[in-house]
């Protein structure tokens, strides 16, 4: 009877992530190529032909550059380098970073009805939920809880409590500081102190 199969140890590139041997069908071989000729020679032997000992040169400054780390060959580069914290959007486009702030806007409709809205209480901890049904008592209107424009929720509060609202947010949630509270008059983002 065989003896138990070991595991396979894996190398992979710390450029694309892909096993060293699957390189040449990645995204970018080019850029995959210095770091194949430093770590792993033997699977590319005619990438180290074409290198000479001033080419590795350049490629051992380039990798320094780029701030890719050697491997050791054990497969634990990818996953023991720093995760970057700048979140990539599809195309290469950078996700920027949520303000914590909350807005308060009021939309009028049918003329003389208004509902107020209030973005951005749940980037400070608050529940939205147990907020709606504070506002709705506090206020004595009714208050739900609503998908935005922009997918994210928000309280729609029905009546004119525009600027009543600031001193009961920043009442009830200590957390949420008067700064950061925004009104959003014709346009235009204004301090609600």
């Amino acid at each position: 009877m065989a003896g138990k199969p070991q595991p396979v140890r894996v190398l992979y590139c710390a450029v694309c992530s892909l096993p060293a041997e699957y390189c040449e069908f990645g995204p970018d071989f080019e850029k995959c190529k210095p770091w194949l000729i430093q770590n792993a020679p033997e699977l590319y032997p005619d990438l180290v032909k074409d290198a000479t000992a001033k080419e590795a040169d350049r490629v051992a400054d380039q990798l320094n550059a780029t701030g890719i780390s050697y491997g050791s060959g054990d497969g634990a580069t990818a996953s023991s380098a720093p995760k970057e914290e700048v979140k990539r959007l599809p195309g290469g486009k950078v996700k920027k970073k949520e303000k914590l702030e909350v807005i308060i806007e009021k939309v009028t409709r049918n003329k003389r009805k208004s509902i107020t809205t209030v973005k951005g209480l749940d980037l400070f901890g608050v529940k939205l939920s147990d907020a709606s049904k504070k506002l709705g008592k506090k206020f004595a209107t009714g208050a739900s809880v609503v998908k935005g424009p922009t997918e994210k929720d928000q309280i729609d509060v029905q009546g004119d409590i525009f600027y009543d609202i600031v001193e009961f947010i920043t009442a009830t949630w200590p957390d949420v500081p008067a700064s950061a509270i925004f009104f959003i008059e014709d346009g235009r983002k204004v301090p609600a102190v």
